[in-house]
């Protein structure tokens, strides 16, 4: 076993067997691992100014920075174990190479020093001690802020060893046993690689959190109650089922109600329709002369919208390919012309609605508006053309999926996106290449992928008003 296998345990104890025994060929690549591993290059690079090298070598050579070197040990109890540590500092002491050692350091995303970092370190300290020669009494972990590197400090004391000890134990039990059960928390499941795999079980097995709506407290709450799975779940009394869910306090019949009618869909593959008239009807009647679909691309993590997709829709009976689609370059170093662009595009047709999946595009435009100087009415006037057809879909339908997110939405109905396996993540991986490289291939390909987002949020409209029609 090796510290990635840990950092895997430590998020998931089924990640961690598969990544050591699961069958490569059902692992899908995941671009945010890439983009993690670009994004530590570049901060670990700006730490050491440039002076990073690879393997070994660097050790032995006394670079500043060291990357890619794997030490191999046997730990406690006779296990075998391996360290691959994100990186290796320089720091005063003494060593086999001579008048230095090394420190091991890890990369964090976010502002939290988790479990995952410590136990990293702690880890890599016991076998890059005994390589180097030299004991490590403390580790680094980098995160960056602001343009800023941070470095914090971890002294690696008695505790932190025998916690790390511990798990690497129950780490070393999982491995040499069978697969691991699902996870009931499901979110931790969107990135991970192992994802498709794990789903097509969850769906064979009926799990409770392919529900939308049903989280692991909730699918342990039904399971005390003797619910298991889907099936049981969409023969249950929605009355009786509510009664159980005290914990939603008034909404708990409305959430027996919801639950059980999207296990029935799950099940039989068909939707459900909730009677929302009014909400289905005002987009009838706003999108009669024309509407945009909006789109945007970001690095959430960079606080930065990177393309803005316009899709201009005179009526829905317009051809596709006569369809006009405009995309924004957001350049960090030419951001306002980006935004006059964009609001002389909203302003070309002041009474348009416009048409957007989830939140962020309305964000994103309140945000542009205040950079503007727009006054608060202004704002206000603005925005009330924006709908949300994430919010109108949820309250109108009850679609036979696990999650009402706009690939899985749109591809119930039918729409494919041009390239294949594709995700705002990989669009993003996308953005970061074009950046480090300037290849114009990789700025075609985000275009591509936004504009089939804007015609899959199209094809989402669609189908609420030509249902609302039918029922007209």
């Amino acid at each position: 076993m090796n510290s990635l296998h840990l950092k895997s345990f430590i998020r998931c104890k089924r990640k961690a067997w598969l990544d050591f025994k699961g069958k490569k060929s059902c692992e899908v690549w995941s671009p945010h691992k890439a983009i993690d591993k670009i994004n530590q290059f570049q901060i670990f690079s700006q730490l050491c100014n440039g002076e990073i090298y690879t393997g070994l070598k660097g050790c032995e050579n006394g670079y500043q920075g060291v990357i890619g070197l794997k030490v191999k040990g046997s730990f406690f109890q006779n296990i075998n174990t391996e360290i691959r540590p994100q990186l290796l500092v320089k720091s005063k002491g003494i060593s086999k190479w001579g008048p230095y050692k090394y420190l091991p350091a890890v990369y964090k995303l976010g502002r939290k020093t988790t479990k995952e970092h410590l136990f990293d370190i702690a880890f890599s300290s016991i076998l890059l001690g005994s390589f180097q020669e030299s004991k490590i009494e403390k580790g680094l972990v980098i995160s960056s802020f602001g343009n800023k590197v941070n470095v914090e400090e971890i002294y690696l004391n008695k505790k932190l060893r025998k916690k790390v000890l511990n798990v690497l134990l129950n780490l070393n039990e999982c491995l040499e046993g069978s697969i691991p059960e699902i996870t009931q928390d499901r979110k931790k499941c969107t990135i991970c690689s192992w994802q498709k795999l794990c789903d097509k079980e969850a769906k064979e097995n009926g799990f409770l959190t392919d529900i939308d709506g049903i989280g692991s407290k909730t699918a342990s709450l039904l399971k005390t109650n003797g619910i298991s799975d889907i099936q049981t779940l969409a023969c249950y009394s929605e009355k009786e089922l509510g009664e159980k869910l005290s914990k939603f306090n008034n909404q708990k019949y409305e959430k027996a109600s919801i639950f059980v009618k999207q296990a029935q869909a799950y099940i039989s593959g068909k939707p459900y329709c909730i009677s929302n008239k009014n909400a289905t009807n005002d987009l009838l009647e706003k999108t009669s002369s024309g509407f945009y679909i909006f789109d945007i691309e970001s690095n959430p993590d960079d606080r930065h919208d990177f393309l803005y997709g316009f899709l201009k829709i005179n009526n829905l009976f317009t051809k596709k390919e006569d369809l006009v689609y405009e995309p924004i370059l957001n350049l960090k170093n030419n951001k306002v012309e980006s935004y006059r662009q964009i609001i002389k595009i909203l302003f070309s047709h002041k009474g348009w609605p416009v048409l957007h999946y989830g939140e962020t595009e309305k964000i994103a435009i309140i945000n542009i508006a205040k950079k503007l100087n727009f006054s608060f009415e202004e704002i206000d006037l603005l925005t009330s053309r924006f709908i949300d057809l994430h919010t109108l879909i949820r309250k109108s339908w009850i679609l036979p999926l696990k999650n009402y997110g706009l690939k899985t939405v749109s591809n119930w109905l039918g729409f494919e996106w041009l390239q294949k396996n594709v995700s705002g993540s990989k669009a993003l991986y996308w953005w970061i290449q074009y950046q480090i490289t300037k290849n114009e291939i990789f700025l075609k390909k985000i275009i591509q992928y936004n504009k089939d987002d804007c015609l899959a949020t199209l094809q989402i409209a669609e189908y609420l008003i030509k249902n609302q029609l039918k029922k007209n």
